[in-house]
This record gives structure tokens, C-alpha cells and sequence, in this order.
């Protein structure tokens, strides 16, 4: 049996990671990689770098192929483009590429520290309807809230 973070670690083995300080800080989607940011909705509305693209990790394989009602074709397009995955802290963005390597893609990284990172370094985060989110206000809501019963026993 494996745990979470050695399915992370497995998969580092062939996935790049990218730090958020070796971006630009003003991205032009049409000169940068595809910003792919695969947190839950919830999660992408309340928060997100600025032309990132929201796809739930839970339905990524199918979003990545043709043929399926949640397939985007943008993304389907990218196997031969940069793609830059981002998730909160950086661990199931590692995942989402390894698996997006599988499926063809020839340039995915994984955004390292991810979305958390992002904002430690005090880049430009918006919500949903494009306002700016404080980054005080951002560590709040990017803050883990595991409970004493989620935690390890051991």
C-alpha cells in the first residue's frame, strides 16, 4: 500500500516541476504555456491565476480526449504545447501531469508549491469575477483545516 505523498514521489521521478518566481508575472496566454489549474471548482472561483483554465482533477483524462461531454477542446489541442498544471499546494498537480504525460502530452510541469506558492510570493491571484485577492485574505483561505480525526493515529 502506498500513501499519498509516495504516489507524489513516484511520480516526481518523471514529472518537472516548475517554481511560480520562474514565471512571468503578467502571463499572455498567447505567448505562455496553458495555465491548467485542475482544483475544484469551489476552490478556482474563490481564487486563481489570472487565464488559467479550471479542469476538476476527477474528470482530467476525459477533458484531455475527444469525444466526451466534459472534453475541451482547447485542451485536447495542447498535447504539443506547454502546459503548466496547478493545484493548491502542488501535489495533485504532480499527478494530473503524470497522468497527462501518459495521455500524450509532450511539455506538461507540475507548478511547484502550487497556488500556495503562487501567493507566498506575492503574485497576483483573482476570483471569478476577476477582482483581486488580497494575499492576506488568500493565505486564509489556502490554510489546511485538518481535523484531529483526519490526521494520522499513529
Amino acid at each position: 500500500m502506498k500513501s499519498f505523498q509516495e504516489l507524489v514521489n513516484n511520480c516526481l521521478k518523471t514529472v518537472k516541476e516548475v517554481f511560480p518566481w520562474d514565471l512571468p508575472k503578467d502571463i499572455d496566454k498567447s505567448k505562455y504555456p496553458v495555465l491548467l489549474d485542475i482544483r475544484e471548482p469551489y476552490e478556482f472561483e474563490v481564487l486563481h491565476i489570472k487565464g488559467s483554465m479550471n479542469v476538476p482533477r476527477g474528470i482530467l483524462e476525459l477533458a484531455c480526449d475527444y469525444g466526451y461531454d466534459d472534453t475541451i477542446p482547447e485542451l485536447v489541442k495542447a498535447r504539443n504545447k506547454e502546459v503548466i498544471v496547478i493545484c493548491r499546494s502542488g501535489h495533485r498537480s504532480v499527478l494530473a501531469a503524470h497522468t497527462m504525460q501518459i495521455m500524450g502530452y509532450k511539455s506538461v510541469k507540475s507548478l511547484k508549491t502550487g497556488v500556495k506558492g503562487w501567493n507566498d510570493y506575492e503574485l497576483p491571484l483573482q476570483n471569478v469575477k476577476g477582482q483581486s485577492v488580497d494575499s492576506d485574505l488568500a493565505d486564509d483561505m489556502l490554510a489546511s483545516h485538518v481535523k484531529p480525526e483526519q490526521k494520522n493515529p499513529n
